[in-house]
């Protein structure tokens, strides 16, 4: 196994990115300047398995200054920032993750994290937590969980029985999915999709795959700029809302052949097949912002081109039937792989939701079941009191006739 990092990556520009995060992720220094005299997770080893950015080393040195020690490897083997894993680890920080990682040494980087006997696992999209239950791994008290797919495999789990401790669902906190979900993976997902292809979005079809709460946000930002979206899905009330957003919605089969790009946002697989390949039109362009590569065909396109054209550093082109369909970032996280990811802003939100379950569940965990839990509301109100005051924002309160009223309602 190669150096558990890039050891040409530049340390000095690691710390530049994260301290370009870090002044930008007001809620996370205002939980250091709280808790950090306690060193609330002194004794704690923490597992981490994230995308390793300057954002999520902004969290990963706070955990450490509120005492934990950290082993960490990256969610994704085309995510990982090197200079950042590069300063981490010269931070003291055990990371696991470079960029590029095929997938034996991806598996590899997991088991190395597991290995290191952590209590609490931070996790997106459950591979460390799936390994860790398959394994039945002794002395893990809990964790946390920070996507959509990664709560879905963690529901099957507890359907089975098969969660052999409790986590906290962050990605189920309003402050996480109404912000995170939307305004970051809808912003990054446009600038993974300018920076790969550098294409002029206005007047093109966008077909956005799936109205969730990332749905929305890629259909939000691709309407505007200038994009003439479609939605396509198969819940009648997300696609209720799609319509009366002001989207077209359509079965993905009807739009096959008039999209010019296809952005999948579903977290389920197989979502852009065959029988939607072979309608599609010369030139189109297909892009997936799920955690997963499962949403877009990919193994159908290199049955039909073994030898796809690279023809930007994130686009290959496919020859089918005569006509070039063009692939983003192999079918991984456009985001993440072609784009820098989530601004520090939203993510702030996140990881500082993350922080507030990771002290939580080191303080109660011997009072929980092996279930999932949902954030605690007064953790939800505190992280918007604490962004709204890192951003500056004053509210109004209720005057003394306003809460007399209220109480007597």
């Amino acid at each position: 196994m190669r150096s558990n990092i890039a050891k040409t990556a530049s340390t000095a520009r690691g710390e530049l990115s994260f301290l370009w995060a870090h002044d930008h992720m007001g809620i996370i220094s205002k939980i250091k300047e709280k808790y950090m005299s306690r060193q609330p997770l002194a004794g704690y080893k923490l597992g981490f398995c994230l995308h390793i950015t300057k954002e999520t080393a902004v969290l990963l040195m706070a955990a450490k200054d509120l005492g934990a020690r950290i082993t960490a490897c990256s969610a994704n083997p085309l995510s990982t920032q090197d200079d950042v894993a590069a300063f981490l680890s010269n931070q003291g920080i055990s990371i696991y993750a470079w960029q590029g990682q095929n997938e034996k040494e991806f598996n590899e980087c997991l088991r190395k994290v597991i290995s290191s006997d952590p209590q609490i696992l931070t996790d997106d999209g459950a591979e460390l937590h799936v390994r860790a239950n398959s394994l039945r791994r002794k002395g893990i008290i809990g964790g946390t969980e920070e996507t959509t797919t990664g709560i879905t495999r963690l529901r099957a789990l507890q359907i089975k029985k098969g969660l052999i401790y409790p986590v906290v669902g962050v990605n189920d906190a309003p402050t996480k999915y109404l912000f995170d979900n939307r305004f970051g993976t809808g912003q990054s997902t446009l600038d993974g999709l300018m920076r790969a292809t550098g294409i002029l979005v206005a007047g093109k079809r966008v077909v956005v795959c799936g109205y969730g709460w990332v749905g929305k946000g890629v259909a939000t930002r691709a309407r505007g700029m200038g994009g003439i979206v479609t939605i396509t899905e198969i819940d009648p009330i997300k696609a209720l809302e799609a319509c009366m957003d002001g989207y077209d919605v359509k079965r993905l089969a009807d739009v096959a052949d008039s999209g010019d790009i296809f952005i999948t946002c579903t977290g389920q697989t197989n979502v852009i097949r065959k029988e939607h390949i072979v309608k599609m039109k010369p030139g189109v362009i297909l892009a997936n912002t799920g955690h997963f590569d499962v949403e877009i065909d990919v193994k159908y396109l290199y049955e039909q081109d073994t030898n796809p054209l690279p023809v930007r550093e994130n686009v290959d082109a496919f020859y089918i039937q005569d006509r070039k369909i063009y692939l983003v970032c192999k079918g991984r996280v456009i985001n993440l792989v072609s784009g820098e990811g989530h601004p520090p802003e939203v993510m702030s939100l996140s990881f500082a939701n993350q922080i507030f379950s990771i002290l939580f569940i080191a303080k109660y965990h011997d009072k929980l079941r092996n279930r999932l839990y949902k954030v605690p509301n007064h953790v939800n109100n505190t992280v918007a009191r604490y962004c709204i005051e890192a951003m500056k924002i004053k509210l109004d309160s209720l005057t003394r006739i306003q809460k007399a009223y209220k109480n007597s309602v």
